[in-house]
């Protein structure tokens, strides 16, 4: 993907060809906004751009990820626990730093893109530290995250921090995640199942989830989307629910309070597995809210 294909950060890309065009580009950026806002496309141009001037073939590999002097980074689950809490860990940064250490195998730069850059363990933003303060000839390094404090302060002031505004749909913010897949509306389904059958059925999904970290996350951030949509619906504004106005209208709680309170479990559900809680027992938790029925 090119510069040119990048749509609602008009300022962003401004900035970018004028650091190209200029010849200052800085040896590490932080691309700082919500999910969907496009940061990391926009690294991916940004590469293009830096190791594929031209295009041609070598932008092609650059989109399909198999050029050489282009790296994309992002969390992984533990090596001993595939389906463990991703994060990036310092054994991913120096092998950051290994590899920016080479010379760039054909192009003139080397970029890397450490995407979800806020999910870094506690010891490895000191680790990254040293790459910042002593940066190779010729390289370049593209933190993309969320907010301005994901990362210790020692880090971003020896980054360009480049802020990206909310993606526009139809005129809107789109801040909120597709839910259009067969993941969340499952998830939905389970919920409606263990209102209905109580106690059995949130043992059961219990025992489904384990120790699947992200199927957790989908199940909780579905249902914390589900009871936006009741909020919305409670202060007469269905056409923003994310799961259709229909969908808002469905089941669960009533009052203004019990929605609110199910938001808060969830948001508590949420913590608990970013955190050291097992994914079974935050989804049994929640389960146990959310319905009254404890597991």
């Amino acid at each position: 993907m090119a510069l040119d294909a990048i749509r609602d950060q008009a300022e962003v890309v401004t900035l970018l060809r004028r650091a190209i065009a200029s010849e200052r580009v800085a040896h590490a950026y932080a691309f700082v906004g919500p999910e969907g806002s496009g940061r990391k496309a926009t690294a991916l141009a940004f590469a293009s751009a830096l190791v594929a001037p031209q295009g041609g073939p070598a932008a092609a590999r650059v989109e399909r990820g198999s050029h050489p002097d282009v790296h994309l980074l992002g969390p992984t689950p533990p090596p001993s626990n595939p389906k463990g809490t991703p994060a990036l860990r310092i054994e991913a940064i120096r092998e950051l730093e290994r590899r920016a250490s080479l010379k760039p195998a054909e192009a003139a730069w080397k970029v890397f893109i450490v995407d979800e850059a806020e999910k870094m363990t506690a010891s490895t933003p000191q680790a990254l530290l040293k790459t910042l303060e002593e940066p190779p000839a010729r390289t370049v390094i593209i933190l993309v995250l969320s907010q301005i404090r994901a990362l210790p302060a020692t880090v971003l002031s020896r980054c360009q921090v480049v802020r990206f505004r909310p993606r526009l749909v139809a005129g809107a913010p789109a801040l909120l995640p597709d839910v259009s897949g067969e993941a969340h509306a499952r998830s939905l389904r389970l919920l409606a199942e263990a209102r209905e059958q109580g106690v059995e059925a949130i043992l059961r999904l219990g025992d489904q989830v384990g120790r699947d970290r992200p199927a957790a996350e989908t199940f909780v951030q579905a249902c914390w989307l589900w009871h936006r949509d009741l909020l919305c619906a409670a202060v007469g504004a269905s056409g923003l629910a994310v799961f259709g106005e229909a969908a808002a209208k469905a089941g669960g709680p009533r009052s203004l309070d019990q929605v609110l309170g199910a938001l808060r479990d969830c948001r508590e559900a949420w913590f608990a597995l970013q955190g050291s809680v097992s994914p079974r027992l935050s989804v049994e938790v929640l389960l146990g809210r959310l319905t009254g029925k404890a597991a």
